[in-house]
């Protein structure tokens, strides 16, 4: 005879697939056009100066050149930019 009642099937153990969000390119590196630089989830990074923005809030390069962060306005948000390399 068993010596404990059949147990039970759990509900638990799945879990979704990371989505890799995050900067992918840092200040002061340089980039080609069409470059990911940040994927997020809203607008925790605004676009700046030649940068695009994607309809799921991915920033992107819009030149070729080199990659600053900032702050802009009376908020501080935080605003990402491309430099056009001299």
């Amino acid at each position: 005879m068993a010596q404990k009642k059949g147990g039970g099937s759990t509900r638990n153990g799945r879990d979704s697939e990371a989505k890799r969000l995050g900067v992918k390119v840092f200040g002061g590196q340089q980039i080609p056009a069409g470059s990911i630089i940040v994927r997020q989830r809203g607008t925790r990074f605004h676009p700046g100066t030649n940068v695009g923005i994607g309809k799921d809030h991915t920033l992107f390069a819009l030149i070729d050149g080199k990659v600053q962060f900032g702050f802009k306005g009376p908020l501080n948000k935080q605003v990402v930019s491309v430099v056009a390399a001299e």
